[in-house]
C-alpha cells in the first residue's frame, strides 16, 4: 500500500539537520561577507545614555585625553 515511505523518522531527522545546517552556514558566510560597522564590545546604540555618561565612557576606553576629557566634561556643564 505504502510502498517507498523512505527513512521514516530518521530522514525527517536527517532532513531537519540539512536544513538547519545550511540556513546556519548561510547565515555564517552573509555575516562573514558583511561584518558589522560596529567595533566588538561597543554597545549596538548609545540612546537613552546621558551625555556625561557617553564621555564617561569614550574616556575609561581611551578614546579621549584627560585634558579632552576635562575641556567636554566643562562644556556640557
Amino acid at each position: 500500500m505504502f510502498m517507498g515511505m523512505g527513512l521514516g523518522l530518521v530522514g525527517i531527522l536527517l532532513t531537519v539537520l540539512l536544513l538547519g545546517g545550511l540556513i546556519g552556514g548561510g547565515m555564517w558566510l552573509v555575516r562573514g561577507i558583511f561584518p558589522s560597522s560596529q567595533p566588538p564590545g561597543m554597545p549596538a546604540s548609545r540612546e537613552g545614555l546621558e551625555p556625561h555618561e557617553i564621555l564617561d565612557q569614550r574616556y575609561a576606553r581611551g578614546e579621549i585625553t584627560r585634558e579632552q576629557y576635562q575641556t567636554m566634561k566643562q562644556d556640557l556643564n
